[in-house]
């Protein structure tokens, strides 16, 4: 199953379509008051399968899902729906050359989600689904390299009320599309330089969900006053990239500095010039709050000049999709490198296939191959599940011995899987079924003295 479910993943990476289909999860089988099939839905053959737990599926055709946020019929939506319309075939080919595959799916960076085999998404009491495949973690880690970040959040004056609240949503969304091989910290700034984690000063953490949510909670306790100094807290920014980058504990990659503000005065080229240029190695990430434009083009420049890109928010809805937009740009050098690294994730429990197992996702990018595209552009990520007893099938048993074992543990010190692994499924979302489906939080007990090994088979012979 392994070595199809690689072939999959890049079989699935190079097709394009020539016909168009567009079967909405939420909107399959539903039916207006007069009793007509609603738009975007159809008539959706379902029936129960043995293999995915006598869930209802179709192993014809595929499901494509849209945020909640996002409008259905949007231009990029439907015609990221048209070009990969042909993937239904792959899928279908792929599963019957594997009948052990479970979900493929397709998580396009304008935010649709294809999913095989097709099966109807339920929203909540609220009518919402808050699934978006580009925050889950397989995405992001296929999307782009390992990153360090730097937020810098304006908290002077001009920023107070709604402005504020927009600024924590934004910061909030970006620490969303930061993953485990990621480093960040969060400054705000005023006349002073403010450490939203005062203990962190000066340094950057891993971005694993403990500490995204330990500064997610700092986030309220910000309020604004005084004036903005912002070439000071730029300046701070890049002497801890450039400190932490020479250290080798961070990603020893990309670095970015996002800032989040509702203008600036100047330009700051004195402080790109005496710490960024001319290599250019930190990229700039300007988020302007509110609807002003007077400060606009000096954001813009700023962008320009260290490789990276403006967007302005001016009210909570905005925020997701302009947050995503720097994805795109980081995600160049690995296509203009042709980078198309297969990546794993950690361990995750699912419950919709053969009811609560360990899985982990294979995922892998997909770049536009057009000329006109030379600088890069990101398509999606492609990807499929795989639960871990069949990782345990490569184990070569006949080396391992009368009391030897063999364990896995990913780069960032997760445990993959162990003779004596025990999770304790402490919480399942509550929602009638995601995609990489019902992930829990697992409680590890276990310690490993490889903490730090590559994602490698160990081989154990105690």
């Amino acid at each position: 199953m392994l070595t199809l479910s690689l072939a999959a993943v890049n079989i699935c990476r190079v097709h394009c379509s020539p016909q168009y289909e567009y079967f909405n999860a939420v909107l399959i089988n539903e039916v207006d008051e007069q009793g007509n099939n609603v738009e975007l839905g159809g008539e959706f053959l379902l029936e129960p399968n043995d293999h995915f737990n006598n869930l209802s599926v179709n192993l014809s055709l595929s499901v494509v899902q849209v945020p909640t946020n996002m409008y259905n019929k949007d231009p990029d939506i439907v015609n990221g729906v048209y070009w990969s319309e042909a993937l239904n075939k792959v899928f279908v080919d792929n599963f019957e050359r594997d009948p052990t595959l479970i979900w493929q799916y397709f998580g396009s960076a304008k935010g649709f989600f294809r999913q095989y085999p097709g099966v109807k998404w339920h929203p909540d009491e609220h009518g919402v689904i808050g699934f978006d495949c580009r925050n889950r973690k397989w995405y992001i880690q296929a999307a782009t390299s390992p990153k360090d970040v730097v937020i810098l959040v304006d908290v002077s004056g001009s920023m107070k009320g709604l402005r504020l609240t927009i600024a924590r949503q934004t910061v909030s969304s970006i620490l969303d599309t930061l993953g485990d091989d990621d480093f960040f910290n969060i400054i705000a700034y005023n006349q002073e330089i403010h450490y939203v984690e005062p203990c962190l000063n000066g340094t950057l953490v891993r971005a694993d969900r403990t500490n995204k949510d330990h500064f997610r909670e700092h986030l309220d306790k910000l309020f604004a006053k005084g004036i903005g100094l912002l070439g000071e807290a730029l300046a701070e920014a890049f002497t801890i990239l450039s400190d932490f980058n020479q250290t080798g504990r961070g990603s020893v990659c990309s670095q970015a500095i996002m800032l989040v503000t509702d203008g600036a005065t100047a330009m700051y080229d004195d402080v790109f010039e005496r710490y960024n240029w001319p290599e250019r190695k930190v990229r700039i990430f300007p988020y302007l709050i509110g609807r002003e434009s007077a400060f606009a083009d000096n954001l813009k420049w700023m962008a320009c000049a260290n490789k990276g890109y403006f967007s302005q928010i001016s009210t909570l809805a905005d925020v997701q999709e302009n947050v995503m937009r720097y994805l795109h740009v980081m995600s160049r050098p690995k296509v203009i490198d042709h980078e198309h690294d297969t990546v794993w994730t950690e361990a995750y429990v699912d419950s919709a296939v053969t009811g609560p197992a360990l899985m982990t996702t294979v995922a892998m990018p997909v770049f536009s191959t057009k000329n006109e595209t030379n600088q890069g552009i990101l398509l999606g990520v492609v990807g499929t599940d795989i639960p871990l007893q069949e990782l345990m099938k490569l184990i070569p048993k006949h080396m391992l011995g009368i009391h030897g074992y063999a364990f896995a543990i990913t780069n960032n010190g997760y445990i993959l899987t162990h003779p004596e692994l025990r999770p304790l499924v402490t919480q399942f979302l509550n929602v009638t079924l995601t995609p990489n489906c019902l992930t829990a939080f697992l409680d590890f007990t276990l310690f490993s003295f490889f903490l730090f090994c590559p994602c490698n088979l160990i081989l154990n012979r105690n």
